[in-house]
């Protein structure tokens, strides 16, 4: 599934061609996603102008004209989903369900298995759609650091890394991300979010930081359907420590690394590094 650094690359790469752009036309090629698509969209969306697009967790939202009496586009590309940008008479492939049509180009969105999501948020406070609402901080941003996490931890006696996977206190850490952090910060997965001490805290922030930037600047973590918007692959996954290297040896010590299940996820972990 796309996390936060695949979203957020797909953002940085629609930024340079849509804002000023008006929507000539959305164009539904299927009647629902995970949720049903607003027929009445393709009426709503036609002759806005995309003021910006931002990222909220996983969430892409793109400002149509929210102070001006429009409101904001809500996308979750779910299990398979990414965004490509084509010339608008490009003809559709099996899977390509939803265009947003401009002049001289056409944002296409691709998903195979329907778990995405399209939505619409009529006005300008896009905080207080239901969807957007419920998400915890981001771990990209000021307030998210060592003392924050600490204190968020404090009554939560379960392991630490399901709770950074956790969109209710902090968003967009998936499952490669959390692993990748927890090994960086030489901390186990498997301890107990209250007994990990304030000073752990404050080096595991810096490693979420670094290695969520990290992905982002190799394009993110092509581990399936994902790819960025100029069709290109990410690559951060060739770059993991103990991500998906069950057996192999540890880069820092050479013991070879563990895998156990967590929340019906495989977590990877170095047993002598992280403690």
């Amino acid at each position: 599934m796309p996390e936060l650094p695949e979203v957020e690359v797909s953002r940085q790469g629609l930024l340079p061609f849509l804002p000023g752009q008006h929507i000539i036309k959305a164009i539904f090629r299927t009647p629902k996603l995970r949720h049903e698509l607003p027929r009445e969209l393709t009426t709503r969306l036609a002759g806005l102008r995309v003021d910006t697009i931002l990222r909220r967790g996983k969430y892409l939202l793109f400002d149509c004209e929210s102070t001006l009496g429009g409101g904001w586009l809500i996308l979750h590309l779910g299990m398979s989903g990414s965004l490509r940008l084509v010339a608008p008479d490009t003809p559709p492939q099996k899977h390509d369900h939803v265009d947003l049509v401009f002049a001289h180009t056409a944002l296409r969105f691709r998903d195979p298995r329907r778990f995405g999501t399209l939505l619409w948020h009529e006005g300008s406070d896009v905080e207080k759609h239901p969807l957007i609402a419920v998400l915890g901080i981001e771990p990209l941003g000021a307030e998210f650091d060592g003392d924050w996490l600490y204190e968020q931890t404090r009554r939560r006696s379960a392991p630490i890394k399901p709770l950074l996977m956790d969109s209710h206190l902090v968003v967009g850490i998936g499952n490669i991300y959390a692993s990748e952090s927890l090994f960086r910060a030489g901390i186990s997965p498997l301890r107990a979010a209250n007994r990990i001490s304030l000073e752990r805290y404050h080096v595991l922030v810096p490693a979420i930081r670094e290695t969520l930037d990290a992905s982002i600047a190799a394009g993110g973590s092509s581990v399936r359907d994902y790819v960025h918007s100029d069709g290109g692959a990410g690559c951060f996954q060739l770059s993991c420590a103990v991500y998906d290297r069950l057996g192999e040896p540890c880069v820092n010590c050479g013991e070879p690394l563990r895998s156990v299940r967590q929340g019906g996820r495989s977590t990877f972990y170095c047993a002598r590094c992280q403690r």
